[in-house]
């Protein structure tokens, strides 16, 4: 039985930096229907960022502030113990700094969702998680907020009166405890297009996938995840997409705001 006949499909983008491209961000904006958009802490500049607002707007794509560490270096994927304070303070200015990159291309930030080491950190972390809440808070008490379900981040936000929407991954291995297996962990990234699109159909069904150690898993979503680094991600996308509407779902933002 289908849970929902509407799903939303985002992705990570605006990951270059300089000289250096990383993803394909215009094909990949045909494709989904929220855009996850770094904030210049652990990817992109302001070029690079502008340029993936612009073509969001075109394609009517909602817009996320994939807010993370400062770490550059290590592309937000390392966890670095920032005090709480700060950390509001950092998510704040990323916000406000997308959104301003936002509104000059047509556009505005519709959504926060946490990046990396952050957003697997906040799963748990009582303190960080308060941080996050707090600088969205700060930022506009009404903004809808994208997570991992059970988190104690979605729980602080939702007891914050934020709107609080779940997102399972197309392309990661989970745990049993419907946590994701780590990066460095043999298997944590799926690759195979055909296998990944009928995951996802299975998510967005309410159905059980396969943990990584066979177990089954329920991971209930409202927005399916590509990550745009991940080599063949266009593939994956347009995978994913195409055997979502051949099994008669509607995408859409999960937002229900476009552009």
């Amino acid at each position: 039985m289908v849970i929902s006949i509407r799903i939303d499909l985002n992705a990570d983008l605006a990951e270059g930096f300089g000289r250096w491209e990383l993803g394909d961000d215009d094909a990949l904006l045909t494709v989904v229907t929220s855009a996850n958009v770094a904030c210049g802490f652990h990817a992109g500049d302001p070029t690079v960022i502008r340029g993936a607002c612009r073509q969001a707007a075109a394609g009517r794509v909602a817009v996320g502030a994939q807010v993370g560490y400062r770490d550059l270096a290590g592309f937000g994927r390392r966890f670095i113990d920032v005090p709480p304070g700060e950390l509001a303070d950092d998510v704040l200015y990323q916000i406000g700094a997308l959104d301003g990159l936002a509104r000059a291309s047509g556009t505005r930030v519709r959504y926060v969702k946490p990046h990396g080491a952050l957003y697997n950190a906040i799963v748990h972390h009582e303190e960080q998680a308060g941080a996050v809440v707090a600088a969205v808070r700060a930022w506009g008490p009404g903004t809808p907020v994208l997570g991992l379900p059970g988190s104690r981040w979605l729980a602080l936000a939702e007891a914050a009166g934020l709107p609080v929407y779940r997102e399972a991954f197309a392309d990661r291995a989970y745990t049993p405890f419907g946590t994701l297996v780590p990066r460095r962990e043999r298997g944590a990234v799926l690759h195979d297009a055909e296998e990944i699109a009928e995951r996802c159909v299975r998510l967005a069904r309410g159905e059980p996938i396969t943990a990584i150690d066979g177990t089954p898993l329920v991971v209930h979503a409202d927005s399916l995840c590509v990550h745009g680094d991940t080599p063949g991600a266009v593939v994956v996308a347009l995978a994913v997409r195409e055997r979502l509407e051949a099994e008669g779902f509607t995408l859409s933002a999960f937002t229900g705001e476009e552009g």
